[in-house]
């Protein structure tokens, strides 16, 4: 096996499938990046068996510079790999697999000789059929991850809570996500679904190594599921992930449907003043911020407290408030991470109760996007 190729492209590739890639697995020859070479290109993948990245250097891309010598396949180890490759002093690169996996990397006048391991014994990717593959924009997408992830448990007691539960049916996709404190919903019209029905579980970790890899670059995704996996084809990476399993909680009525008190805000102006009264919860021990309204002086008040430090007051300035009169407590973390997923909208809080949950929506999207936050009871 020997070939030349671009060292910015082959790094940006390595780059890629390295977050497929830990040091820590049982598997040993999984620490390491796999190099397969075609008369067709280059295809390098990573994997520790939650996911696997395939990332393919076509030979006919005059970007790639992809010259061929001899075919043939390699495992490397992968952290060390990268940094020869990173650290090479010119714009191309040669790698050479000679006899008993010795491998040997040149760039201008430096030469690295390392060893490396049968790529017979890596374990094979599943090849998932694309027979009833659907398309989403890869923005839509990101943005639809962003907006779940941030829900997801890290407590792995419930395992089923650490992932994303994606539906779709009628033509639609329903992201959720919980952990039991608050909850993110997206819904996404995918009419050319037609009449497919899918109900999986992805673990969050997955989607958030995959948005990661979804560059300005990449137009749309390509997403294919399987029995225990699905896969998304990006540009020239295949990311391939586990689905979880189990039944995953029904959260649909957990989504109050009546409100007692409404306010509207600016999110970007709402998350600053959350931010500021933040800088007082988070020196103290139980980390919550009080939210005061009352629609019959128009008033919205945010209040923050450390015992040891001080506290804050802020009156908020809202676009509307309306219902009656509430003081509600909350974890300033959870509201600080819904707002940064709506962006620059204008959004409506809604309360049924001092102790229930309130949920939030973008005002022009309230239909597609919905977060639900948990109040914390406080003691005074």
């Amino acid at each position: 096996m020997k070939f030349t190729i671009t060292r910015s492209i082959f790094s940006k590739a390595l780059n890629d499938v390295s977050r497929a890639i830990s040091t820590k697995t049982t598997i040993p020859i999984l620490t390491g990046l796999k190099l397969d070479l075609t008369e067709q290109g280059l295809v390098l993948t990573g994997s520790n068996t939650d996911i696997s990245i395939e990332a393919t250097l076509d030979v006919n891309s005059e970007q790639n510079d992809l010259q061929i010598e001899s075919t043939g396949s390699i495992v490397l180890q992968a952290k060390f790999f990268g940094d020869i490759v990173r650290n090479l002093p010119e714009k191309t690169m040669t790698l050479e697999v000679k006899d008993g996996f010795q491998t040997v990397i040149t760039s201008g006048a430096s030469e690295f000789n390392i060893n490396g391991l049968d790529a017979n014994n890596y374990p094979h990717l599943p090849e998932i059929d694309a027979e009833d593959a659907l398309t989403v924009p890869a923005s839509v997408l990101q943005q639809l991850i962003n907006q779940t992830v941030i829900a997801v448990s890290n407590q792995e007691s419930r395992p089923i809570l650490t992932g994303v539960h994606l539906v779709i049916d009628s033509g639609k996709l329903i992201a959720v996500a919980t952990d039991s404190h608050r909850l993110a919903q997206r819904t996404l019209a995918l009419p050319e679904a037609g009449d497919a029905h899918y109900d999986v579980i992805i673990p969050g970790k997955s989607l958030t190594e995959l948005s990661r890899t979804l560059t300005d670059d990449i137009q749309n995704v390509e997403i294919r599921f399987a029995e225990n996996q699905v896969l998304f084809i990006a540009g020239r990476n295949a990311f391939y992930s586990r689905l979880l399993e189990g039944n995953y909680p029904d959260t649909s009525r957990l989504i109050p449907t009546t409100s007692s008190t409404t306010a509207q805000f600016t999110a970007p102006v709402l998350l600053a003043s959350i931010q500021r009264a933040s800088l007082m919860s988070h020196e103290s021990s139980n980390n919550v911020v009080r939210l005061s309204l009352d629609p019959a002086s128009q008033t919205a008040t945010l209040f923050g407290n450390s015992p040891d430090v001080g506290n804050v007051e802020e009156q908020l300035t809202f676009t509307s408030l309306a219902g009656e009169a509430l003081d509600i407590s909350f974890n300033p973390d959870y509201m600080k991470d819904a707002l940064q997923g709506v962006g620059p909208a204008t959004i409506e809080l809604a309360f049924t109760a001092p102790l229930r949950p309130f949920t939030m929506v973008p005002t022009e999207d309230r239909d597609q996007f919905i977060q639900l936050i948990t109040p914390v009871r406080t003691f005074s």
